[in-house]
């Protein structure tokens, strides 16, 4: 089940239960005895040739579900660019007109698109659109609304009912669909540049990873069974970009489903990777977004500090070490990247290329500019706690941090 579909539910509930709006917020400034020496990161501050994109430095804000009004979504964005980073990558672009979101094919959702785009351009920050497709049932939905509304099922439960519903939903989708849905990843794209986006991002997990899974697909037609044939779906889907725009900047996001322990249902098997990195990336990919497959608990992909398996900074960057194997393409690591000297040290070790950021860019948008003008003890530094970004999603608050108070 996708974030923004969660969201078209809540919003439905919300218009039901006339849910009180998320406060104003601003940050506030915290003490903290222990913080970072260095006075400046060579590499981090460099610039980088991204799949033909050049980046000012080394820093993106990942794809994130906001949850918030959209003149509340622009203003937080328009810091993020300010604060110094080198792209936004704005996640939940929809692929087909009618799906969850702003539109790429109407009037209004275009416009929208093209004020984020002027907004994030003016701060000296390049926007890139994650291009997705949700592999929710739309039928399986709407039957839980009753559900919902009357608060038999909650939220928390809400997530893996709808999770159970994407395998027959992927199995049983009509060929004729399926190259519908691929070819309008390209159109998709087309709009996207048209609207000023510099670049795109396929997103791996969703529809493309459910595809890309056995744990979903269980076809017995040229989209499942080997691992070539399940990669067929995101193979085409980025051929449709490729061919309708042939010099756009495409990236992947890479979902990758781990073992022993289990984590992520939809994406790709580490010891699979070795098919799909090469087949992506003659299909067109030109740059891979590396991290954990979805359809699990939120708090896996999303991991706090505690979290068993991915407490540590830089938790998913075991993956981006297993891809760097198998491309000299540019690799983005993310999970868990707070630290400065961290990242640099990653960085120089050749294990990523870019390093992506969501709740650090949430808990300080500056973050960037802070480290490359030597002022890391100013930075108001991600502790993990999932309090207010994730737990503020789930809440239908929307996306905001700790280290927020009320204010004006």
């Amino acid at each position: 089940m996708t974030l923004s579909s969660c969201w078209a539910i809540l919003d439905f509930v919300k218009r039901k239960d006339g849910a009180r709006r998320a406060r104003p917020c601003i940050l506030k400034k915290i003490d903290r005895k222990k913080e970072s020496s260095i006075s400046t990161c060579e590499i981090l501050s460099s610039p980088l040739n991204y799949g033909g994109l050049t980046l000012k430095n080394r820093i993106i804000f990942a794809p994130t579900t906001l949850g918030l009004s959209q003149e509340e979504q622009l203003e937080r964005l328009r810091q993020i660019a300010a604060g110094g980073c080198a792209m936004i990558i704005l996640g939940d672009v929809p692929v087909l007109p009618h799906g969850f979101g702003p539109s790429l094919y109407t009037k209004k959702g275009r416009a929208w698109y093209r004020a984020v785009a002027d907004a994030v351009h003016a701060e000296g920050c390049l926007l890139c659109a994650q291009l997705h497709q949700s592999d929710s049932n739309i039928k399986a939905m709407l039957k839980y609304i009753p559900g919902v509304l009357t608060k038999r099922i909650s939220m928390e439960q809400l997530r893996p009912l709808l999770n159970q519903e994407v395998g027959p939903y992927i199995t049983g989708l009509p060929t004729r669909k399926i190259k519908e849905i691929t070819e309008g990843f390209g159109r998709a794209a087309e709009l996207a540049v048209e609207v000023g986006f510099d670049m795109v991002q396929v997103h791996g997990d969703r529809m493309c990873g459910s595809f890309s899974s056995t744990v979903f697909n269980h076809r017995t037609d040229e989209y499942g069974g080997s691992p070539e044939n399940r990669a067929r779906f995101a193979v085409e889907a980025v051929s449709a970009n490729r061919r309708r725009l042939p010099n756009l900047p495409i990236d992947y996001k890479l979902a990758v489903r781990q073992e022993n322990p289990h984590y992520g249902n939809a994406g790709v098997l580490e010891s699979e990777l070795g098919i799909f990195v090469p087949l992506l990336e003659k299909a067109g990919v030109t740059s891979f977004h590396v991290t954990l497959a979805n359809h699990e608990e939120l708090a896996d992909t999303i991991p706090p500090a505690r979290h068993p398996e991915f407490g540590k900074e830089g938790c998913f960057l075991k993956f981006c070490d297993q891809v760097r194997g198998l491309t000299r393409l540019p690799v983005c690591g993310v999970g868990g990247l707070t630290d400065p000297e961290f990242i640099e040290a990653q960085l120089k070790a050749g294990r990523i290329d870019c390093a992506a950021m969501s709740r650090q860019l949430i808990a300080d948008p500056a973050w960037p500019r802070k480290v490359m003008e030597g002022r890391p003890k100013e930075i108001h530094r991600c502790v993990r706690c999932n309090k207010e970004c994730l737990g503020g999603m789930m809440a239908h608050r929307g996306v905001h941090c700790i280290y927020e108070r009320k204010g004006s």
